[in-house]
């Protein structure tokens, strides 16, 4: 079966704020998040709103992915209505703030705001400090995730008789759907989770510590033999030995001793020698990666994860490997993606439009 075929669709007017808001590097590929996200994909860039322009693209297509504030597209004609009567095959994936529906589905929305509203950002950082973000706009790519699960949930239903359908993926709904068990939590307990830090609520020991160098280790000694592996292998047998702390709900008691003790003992060592001496008492534990660590990592480069490219000024670029790796058909990244319209005429081209009426197209500012 031939590998899926993708056209990333820029509106015209839009991209300026793509390249601002996400380049550090080269303007060849406008930012370097395109590198990852439209890797391998035809670029189309326009002012797509009519439904003329777009109706042969989405015709032909087995599934469109849009993220506009609902009832945009309905306006302009390329709601779902009107693209299902033109491919009633066709699987739609609508990505937005809210949802389709509901008394917020208005609200502009950006991953900010539902990481915010889904509950991840109320138990993100420290107990004494305000809540915090996490490295990355988690929310959008949960929402990517989520969709694209639901698009091949589509799919298969498709192709086994059923009709073409549309997804409904809200940012926040993306979020929630990862918080474990808040909700469960609060309604029979009347819990609130809170923030914790680096630790791991209601576990232990299992967090983070600094090393003589100054390097952070994580280790986690959750399990009954492995933290008397781990006390054993910091040389503290009496905690090993406590028989107060032979359970996990006696080590949470005292959580507090327990990371003090293997504190003191990280904190005599650097990260390298940590690593080495939990690893042989087979316990848990890893450095906190940079991306200096990660492109070092004998691991990444043995499985395939970095993956070396070149821009078209010739400049080198490492490109995240293809997540997850199938036996049969694997994944590989074909070309480095677009840059802005790059495929545009190609694309009208394969659609049957003639070369004149795309000059024309041009000409007016709509392609």
């Amino acid at each position: 079966m031939p590998g899926m075929e993708g056209t990333a669709v820029l509106q015209r007017g839009r991209s300026q704020f793509v390249q601002q808001s996400c380049g550090r590097m080269s303007a060849a590929r406008s930012a370097e998040i395109k590198l990852t996200t439209q890797r391998s994909r035809s670029g189309l860039q326009g002012y797509f709103r009519h439904p003329g322009d777009c109706g042969q693209l989405a015709a032909s297509a087995d599934i469109v992915i849009e993220n506009f504030r609902p009832g945009t597209l309905e306006k302009w004609g390329l709601g779902w209505d009107a693209l299902h009567a033109l491919n009633p095959k066709l699987i739609m994936v609508r990505v937005s703030g809210y949802g389709q529906s509901g008394p917020y589905s208005q609200r502009p929305g950006f991953a900010a705001i539902a990481e915010c509203m889904g509950g991840l950002r109320y138990t993100s950082g420290f107990p004494d400090r305000p809540p915090v973000r996490v490295g990355v706009s988690l929310g959008d790519t949960l929402a990517s995730l989520y969709g694209t699960i639901g698009a091949l949930m589509a799919l298969h239903h498709r192709n086994n008789g059923g009709s073409g359908q549309f997804i409904d993926v809200a940012l926040y709904e993306s979020v929630f759907a990862i918080m474990e068990s808040l909700v469960p939590e609060f309604s029979v307990q009347g819990f609130v989770r809170e923030r914790s830090g680096a630790s791991l609520p209601g576990i232990a020991p299992s967090n983070t510590y600094r090393c003589g160098d100054g390097l952070y280790v994580a280790i986690a000694g959750n399990g009954d033999a492995i933290f008397r592996r781990l006390m054993t292998a910091i040389g503290r047998t009496d905690l090993a030995d406590d028989p107060a702390l032979v359970g996990n709900a006696g080590r949470v008691a005292q959580v507090q001793r327990i990371d003090d003790a293997i504190g003191h003992w990280t904190g005599q060592h650097t990260l390298d020698q940590v690593l080495d001496v939990l690893e042989a008492a087979a316990v848990p534990a890893g450095r906190i990666y940079t991306a200096a660590d990660i492109v070092a990592d004998p691991h990444y480069q043995a499985r395939g994860m970095i993956e070396p490219h070149t821009l078209p000024d010739g400049q080198p670029v490492s490109l995240p490997g293809v997540v997850p790796q199938l036996s049969g058909t694997p994944g590989a990244t074909r070309w480095i993606g677009p840059a802005l319209g790059e495929h545009t005429d190609e694309v009208l081209g394969s659609l049957g439009l003639s070369a004149e009426r795309i000059a024309e197209l041009r000409q007016k500012g709509i392609a």
